[in-house]
């Protein structure tokens, strides 16, 4: 008789993975957790977990299949190092790919591409839209993603608060998706989604339970296809109040929701298992 299999699709920054200004560590100094560096760029250590996360992250691993979750680009995707076995699947761009032994696999690229092409406006005229109505005085940067969508970093504090809103409803009959995260105005196709790419690492795995973790509306979709779900107690999910039936927030916010996510996604996986 075949064991049944739990998936793990979880989000990565600022879910699992914190940078140190997302850290959030409200305690003295002296009893900071002490922390280990899964992310160096440009010479620069950038992200990190909690030597406790390490620990169950590896645990989770062994158990589960763990599939690294996130809108990261595949490149931005290969700078992180975490502990453990590295994932034989992971989801990188939004759901645009998934990887398999760190390689895109094609007939997924190929069902990316045909329903992007069925379903949604073209990303140039996405991005020209964007490069158009944004104002200099606050715009920092604009970026496209894996030629798959665009982004724009912004400085909030001069970005019009009706701003994401407009473009929102100019993307909306044009099948694109608009969401704020930090600094970072993200404008996706509606088809491309971490859910849709979860659900077909499933398929492959034979996966009896799915479980899913995000903090942002990005990870929604991902929360809402997952058997169960977790948010941390940050981010643009919990800013929005966003809730479902099947899905808790963490009691911790910042680094610390990373472990507690973890505990629950082995908690979940084997009942047996203390929290």
């Amino acid at each position: 008789m075949t064991s049944p299999v739990t998936l793990v699709a979880s989000d990565l920054d600022r879910t699992l993975i914190y940078s140190a200004a997302a850290l959030q560590l409200p305690m003295p100094d002296a009893k900071a957790p002490r922390l280990l560096c899964v992310e160096v760029y440009d010479h620069k250590p950038l992200s990190y977990v909690t030597e406790e996360a390490a620990a169950l992250l590896v645990e989770l691993a062994g158990s589960t299949v763990f599939v690294p979750t996130t809108t990261r680009t595949r490149e931005q995707y290969h700078r992180i190092h975490l502990p453990g076995p590295a994932a034989r699947f992971a989801i990188c761009a939004n759901g645009g790919h998934i990887l398999v032994d760190g390689e895109s696999d094609p007939d997924w690229q190929r069902t990316v591409t045909r329903r992007l092409a069925d379903e949604c406006a073209p990303l140039a005229e996405v991005r020209a839209h964007l490069v158009s109505a944004a104002d200099p005085a606050w715009l920092l940067k604009e970026r496209v993603a894996e030629d798959l969508f665009a982004y724009l970093v912004v400085d909030r504090a001069l970005l019009p608060s009706d701003w994401r809103q407009e473009l929102a409803e100019w993307a909306e009959p044009r099948g694109w998706t608009v969401s704020l995260q930090g600094r970072k105005i993200y404008v996706v196709p509606r088809p491309l989604t971490k859910s849709a790419a979860m659900r077909e690492v499933a398929r492959r795995t034979g996966a009896t339970l799915t479980l899913a973790a995000g903090d942002s509306l990005l990870d929604a979709d991902l929360l809402l296809a997952a058997d169960r779900g977790w948010r941390p107690g940050h981010g643009e999910l919990a800013d929005a109040h966003w809730s479902a039936p099947h899905v808790e927030e963490t009691a911790e916010r910042g680094v610390a929701a990373g472990e507690e996510i973890l505990r629950r996604f082995l908690q979940a996986s084997d009942p047996r298992r203390p929290v």
